[in-house]
């Protein structure tokens, strides 16, 4: 059983920069980085989005609305993933979630709130 556990979250004004970690325990380095990670979002209201994507082999997928901004990397070494927001807006504002997918399998996180308001 993966567990997945987020961090970085907080308040700062447009304009400003966060890097959200996710961190994995339960699995081994070798495993997590067979994982695909993905970072998802939830503003109030609003269904869950996919933000960013990193693959197990690396390669990255982004959002419309945050590309150019965002930047998603992963250390499979600590098991684990990273978001570098910058120049954050204010619909930047929702839970941002943490997860793990590998075949059949998904393991999600319990969120860390981004509040993006001056």
């Amino acid at each position: 059983q993966v567990q997945l556990v987020e961090s970085g979250g907080g308040l700062v004004q447009p304009g400003g920069s966060l890097r959200l970690s996710c961190a994995a325990s339960g699995t081994s380095s070798v495993i997590f980085s067979m994982y695909d990670m993905n970072w998802y979002r939830q503003a109030p209201g609003k269904e869950r989005d996919l933000v960013a994507r990193i693959r197990s082999g690396g390669v990255t997928n982004y959002a419309d609305s945050v590309k150019g901004r965002f930047t998603i990397s992963r250390d499979n070494n600590k098991r684990t993933v990273y978001l570098q927001m910058n120049t954050l807006k204010p619909e930047d504002t929702a839970v941002y979630y943490c997860n793990a997918e590998r075949a059949y399998t998904t393991y999600w996180g319990k969120g860390t709130l981004v509040t993006v308001s001056s």
